[in-house]
């Protein structure tokens, strides 16, 4: 059971019973940095919104057994690179970035763009990275909504609903087919620096009318031909840094990059 039994849940004692129904509280839906396909940022794009960059670079200096199905997961969704001497791959996520409410929510605290919404909203709570893990306590839906009586969304760790068992395996489908596009989106903007993963992510915003151009140009464009990319790792943690330089990476310590290209978010405190 969840902190302070806040939420009825059922339990078999290996994989939760999940209930969920909207309730339409709209807290989904503020500040947020929104996952989007190609497809959809493009789309976003063309209806006056903005689009940012999201890099995290993955270590990769040997190939993992093919029974790590994690690994396997995080292969399929990047791109390889090199940093230095150190082989890598790169994650890209491109994202929907706003502050305050979407620009689609109405008063009402309905959807104005609810035909054409992205993917990600449609299947939201439910988490399209098959190895994390659905709690509600750390989504912003409020404990109404997940109740007994509610619908039943997962059944012993499975996804119920067969539409969105459907997105979300739609979802994973564009991410792995898309990597190679992002490889191109990062070479048309310029861009070669990332975050260590599981330790933050370097954030790209881009002009709206050159992140459109690049967006295009990279979905059409051919990319079996690219060679390997070489990278700069990022962090803002000094033992990093010396672990980096020590395997022939090349890196920048965020205390070293004055006025970068790029926002850091890092999910450690700031070592200067």
């Amino acid at each position: 059971m969840l902190r302070e039994n806040r939420y009825d849940f059922e339990s078999d004692g290996s994989a939760m019973t999940v209930h969920f129904s909207c309730t339409q509280c709209g807290r989904c839906c503020h500040d947020l940095r929104l996952p989007l396909s190609i497809d959809e940022a493009i789309a976003w794009t063309d209806r006056g919104g903005d689009i940012e960059l999201l890099c995290e670079a993955i270590p990769w200096p040997v190939e993992p057994p093919r029974h790590d199905l994690s690994a396997a997961h995080k292969r399929g969704r990047s791109f390889a690179a090199m940093s230095g001497e150190l082989p890598v791959r790169i994650a890209v996520t491109v994202v929907a970035s706003f502050s305050g409410a979407c620009p689609y929510l109405r008063e009402d605290m309905r959807c104005g763009a609810y035909e054409q919404r992205p993917r990600v909203c449609r299947i939201y709570p439910a988490e399209v990275n098959p190895f994390v893990e659905l709690i509600p306590s750390r989504k912003a839906c409020p404990p109404e909504a997940w109740t007994g009586d509610k619908p039943t969304l997962l059944e012993h760790g499975r996804l119920v609903d067969a539409e969105t068992d459907r997105l979300v395996r739609l979802s994973r489908e564009a991410d792995r087919n898309e990597a190679p596009v992002k490889e191109l989106l990062c070479l048309y903007l310029g861009i070669s620096v990332a975050a260590i993963a599981n330790e933050g992510f370097t954030v790209y915003s881009v002009r709206r009318d050159a992140m459109m151009s690049a967006l295009r140009q990279s979905r059409t464009a051919q990319h079996d031909r690219l060679g390997t990319s070489d990278w700069k790792l990022v962090s803002n943690r000094q033992p990093t840094v010396h672990t980096l330089a020590s395997v022939g990476a090349l890196s920048v310590n965020t205390a070293d990059t004055m006025t970068p290209q790029f926002e850091y978010i890092g999910f450690y405190p700031d070592a200067r």
